[in-house]
């Protein structure tokens, strides 16, 4: 059993930035890779991203690349989405979530395990 828990949410202004975090307990951290999704008003939850268990492999969907960094500590056993020039776009609920290695790492039914997410709104 593994629990997550994402903060770090808030209201920022357009260009602005946000460093998600997202906190795990139970089963060891380093075994799986942790991805992060959003979900928009009236929208289905997207992949935002992810990152392998050694945190040597890193993905992003198209819309945040270059804006969007994660990252992880696993002695701290903690996740981080660090949210650079944000667009009024990325305004959602941001969900952590687990999964093992060799899932298919942008379709949300291969994890296992979800946060209960953060809000990010960003204004124009």
């Amino acid at each position: 059993q593994v629990q997550l828990v994402e903060s770090g949410g808030g209201l920022v202004q357009a260009g602005g930035s946000l460093r998600l975090s997202c906190a795990t307990s139970g089963r060891s951290f380093s075994n799986y890779f942790m991805g992060w999704f959003r979900q928009a008003p009236g929208k289905e939850r997207e992949f935002v991203s992810a990152i392998s268990w050694s945190g040597t492999s890193t993905f992003y969907a198209d819309s945040v690349k270059g804006r969007f960094s994660i990252s992880r500590d696993n002695a701290k056993k903690t996740g981080y989405l660090q949210m650079n020039s944000l667009k009024p776009e990325d305004t959602a609920v941001y969900y952590c979530a687990a999964t093992y290695r060799g899932a298919s790492i942008m379709n949300q039914n291969e994890y296992f395990a979800w946060g209960q997410g953060t809000q990010v709104t960003v204004s124009s």
